[in-house]
């Protein structure tokens, strides 16, 4: 285990609240703390993993400040792997500040950095660095789903494939480690043989994680959705009837929405970050103006286009540039104010949607919201969202360093087939061990490690 100084910070959330949490870990954890909380029985004498009344006492008046609960864990076996201390406090801001004063007047305690408990877990071998990448996205879950891809993470079952994924690139360095120190064996034809079916075994299971890794980032960051289309069509209350509240002001009046509203909703499993869009015409309003250039920026960096009808009017001639404007891109058409007499026609929109979906909808009636869950579903996921394998890679990092790794692996085929010296092979290899070992954070500087620990929250 790797010896640090003793760390405190708050651990929930700030605010008010029934119960906050001030976390201490460190070699000192536990004396520091006994020496300001009053109770029958010295911290230091007490069995790990039990829980103690008393109250925080201030040192300078022996004045009692704050009733607690204590909550004792020594190292190894607590998150951080070394001696923690959990004081459990009244939710409010002034009664957690008064504690947090008096303890960090211990010359022996400082303030934590941004997630440095998990950083210290990580250090002292308690979780890999997968797995704690794995608590940021356990903590920014958006949906149901993607708090169980996170579990799952922060759990080992990632880890535990590359580390799999790690053991076979091993045994062929084990292999051509032989053959270079025994060249005397004839083994040329056999070794060349072997490094392309190793290789080849590897490739498979790279491919098998990398398969999910578009699902998997959606589920981690959330679709970034736009609602388009002229002023007064509905999409408005599209936003309002996908958050269930009135996030956007609806009226008759064309116009109303003046910027990008952002909201983020779950859909069937789906996070989406929604964008309600100035609605998109030619205008002299300044104001307008200026949402309808933010609307226009906010289609172009969108992954999904809910591009809105009104079933009750012909399609106009905004509609069709705006359609033409599209072409290529994630496409979903929401024909709006299915309970009002239909004038507009199908036929002319669907030369426009290069496949892809119409949905017929009343935002009035709340019609519509399954066949639309269902086409977001099917476009992203292939229908499939729902499948028992949770094993998702969705971190940007794991997925650049596993092609990095797929690649090493192909230019060690292609140099058996070119006679390229085997040492020279083992280069690749190599390369493709560490990858996957810089994903785990063995292989992993500590430039990268500060950068990944900075995104934690204080008390982390």
């Amino acid at each position: 285990m790797i010896e640090h100084d003793t760390i405190a910070a708050i651990a929930t959330a700030v605010g008010e609240g029934g119960i906050a949490i001030i976390r201490v870990s460190g070699p000192q954890a536990i004396q520091a703390v006994d020496r300001i909380f009053q109770t029958k029985q010295s911290l230091c004498d007490a069995a790990s993993h039990t829980i103690h009344y008393g109250h925080i006492v201030n040192p300078d008046t022996n004045e009692r400040e704050e009733e607690v609960l204590v909550s004792l864990m020594r190292g190894p076996r607590s998150f951080t792997a070394e001696d923690v201390v959990e004081i459990n406090a009244h939710g409010g801001v002034i009664a957690v500040a008064r504690v947090m004063d008096i303890l960090l007047q211990q010359e022996d305690v400082r303030i934590a950095e941004p997630g440095e408990f998990t950083k210290r877990a990580f250090l002292n071998g308690r979780i890999d660095l997968m797995q704690a990448e794995a608590v940021i996205d356990l903590i920014r879950s958006k949906s149901d789903r993607a708090f169980a891809v996170a579990r799952k993470q922060a759990e080992g079952v990632l880890s535990n494939k590359i580390k799999a994924l790690r053991q076979n690139v091993i045994e062929l360095l084990a292999h051509i480690e032989v053959n270079i120190d025994y060249p005397e064996h004839d083994v040329e034809e056999m070794t060349s043989q072997y490094i392309r079916e190793q290789c080849e075994k590897t490739i498979v299971e790279i491919d098998h994680l990398l398969k999910t890794a578009s699902e998997g980032k959606i589920l981690r960051e959330g679709i970034l959705t736009a609602i388009v289309g002229r002023p007064n069509v509905g999409k408005s209350s599209l936003m309002n009837t996908l958050t269930q509240e009135n996030r956007a002001i609806v009226t008759d009046i064309p116009g109303t929405t003046r910027d990008v509203i952002e909201q983020y909703v779950t859909l069937n499993g789906i996070p989406l970050r929604l964008l309600d869009t100035a609605g998109i015409r030619e205008t002299s309003d300044v104001v307008e103006r200026i949402g309808v250039e933010r609307s226009r920026d906010a289609i172009t960096e969108a992954d999904l286009i809910l591009f809105v009808l009104n079933n009750n009017e012909p399609l106009q001639e905004e509609d069709r540039e705006l359609l033409k404007s599209l072409q290529g891109r994630s496409v979903i058409v929401i024909v709006n104010k299915m309970d009002l007499p239909t004038k507009l026609e199908l036929d002319e929109v669907i030369p426009f949607l290069n496949g892809g979906s119409i949905v017929k909808m009343s935002m009035l009636q709340q019609e519509g919201l399954d066949q639309l869950e269902a086409a977001i579903s099917d476009m992203f996921f292939e229908g499939k969202l729902e499948a028992n394998d949770l094993t998702y890679v969705s971190n940007v990092r794991h997925i650049s360093l596993l092609k990095r790794a797929k690649q090493s692996m192909h230019d060690a085929i292609e140099a058996t087939y070119a006679g390229i010296p085997i040492d020279v092979i083992q280069i690749d290899a190599r390369l493709a061990w560490e990858a996957l070992g810089e994903i785990l954070g063995d292989e992993a500087g500590d430039s990268l490690i500060d950068q990944i620990f900075s995104q934690f929250c204080l008390g982390k």
